[in-house]
């Protein structure tokens, strides 16, 4: 049974770390709600591209967690196809702001047109996944890229982890839109699974095969319902294996664009070059790519 002192996680917007001591493997639960609804929201996607920018907002997640990182991990695709751009950043928690994570894709809406099918490799195209870690604190930048794999953003991680981490890893994602009356917008919802063998495990081939197509059992709809109480679907998955769950780890929406560090930026054009930049009225406005907010940075701050 799931243990019964464990305060029960949150439905929504959280990561969950477990343990299955016995086999040597740990592992990583992200369920996201309003964060993943917040960070979708700012674009007007079609649902396919959309899946693919939730799951990446969850893969995010994934890692900064795992990390334990107090500044940010960028995830971010660049290929050919339609959807040529998909960057997500994931920020550690500060004194006076909470772990937290943002998005945005691109894509070439005449080229979407004219897909004749609507799947990944053909959203993608040809490109690579990069991975780039920057500490607050101490320690060097680091990024890593791998191809971009045609089966999706989670085998395109797990490439990444056989390439520079070496540990057998296995990862679920989904994204799913949920519709609510009276609103014609959708409202995204992602989640995902990571299990992956620690460093020092005695696990053999045997147990993490078994562990790998338990994990690939799971439905996209167990990773976004919200009504699923996530210790339930990790009982399920692994209660032969002594499954062992960590205090939950909130996640919210996050985006730290600054009117600030734009203007500090727009000072080092020539005056010639902002004004073809300002509106009729002289203001400047910048609108972020990730929030969707729009700063205004009048003359007087650029004096």
């Amino acid at each position: 049974m799931p243990d019964k002192i464990h305060d029960p996680s949150p439905y929504g917007d959280f990561v969950l770390a477990f343990d299955l001591p016995k086999v040597g493997v740990r592992g990583r639960l992200v369920r996201l709600d309003a964060s993943s609804a917040r960070a979708l929201g700012a674009h007007d996607l079609p649902e396919a591209a959309a899946r693919v920018a939730g799951e990446t907002v969850a893969l995010s997640a994934i890692l900064g967690t795992a990390l334990k990182l107090d500044g940010r991990l960028t995830v971010q695709t660049k290929s050919d196809g339609p959807l040529d751009l998909v960057t997500v950043d994931y920020y550690g928690a500060e004194d006076d702001k909470p772990r937290g994570v943002r998005g945005y894709a691109r894509l070439d809406t005449e080229r979407y047109a004219h897909l004749p099918e609507r799947n990944f490799p053909a959203l993608a195209g040809k490109g690579a996944l990069a991975i780039t870690i920057e500490p607050k604190v101490g320690g060097n930048t680091y990024q890593g890229i791998v191809e971009l794999s045609g089966e999706g953003i989670a085998a395109s991680a797990e490439t990444y982890f056989a390439q520079s981490e070496q540990l057998p890893t296995v990862i679920r994602l989904a994204a799913a839109p949920l519709f609510l009356a009276g609103d014609k917008n959708p409202h995204w919802r992602a989640g995902g699974l990571m299990l992956q063998v620690t460093p020092d495990s005695d696990n053999t081939d045997d147990d993490w095969e078994r562990l790998s197509l338990l994990l690939r059992t799971v439905e996209d709809v167990e990773l976004v319902d919200t009504a699923l109480q996530p210790e339930t679907l990790l009982w399920r998955l692994f209660h032969e294996d002594e499954v062992r769950v960590h205090p939950p780890e909130p996640i919210a929406f996050r985006c730290d664009c600054d009117a600030a560090r734009i203007t500090t930026v727009l000072r080092g054009y020539a005056p010639e070059e902002r004004a073809g930049l300002a509106d009729p009225d002289g203001i400047i406005r910048a609108r972020c790519e990730f929030c969707a907010r729009t700063h205004e940075i009048g003359p007087d701050a650029l004096a």
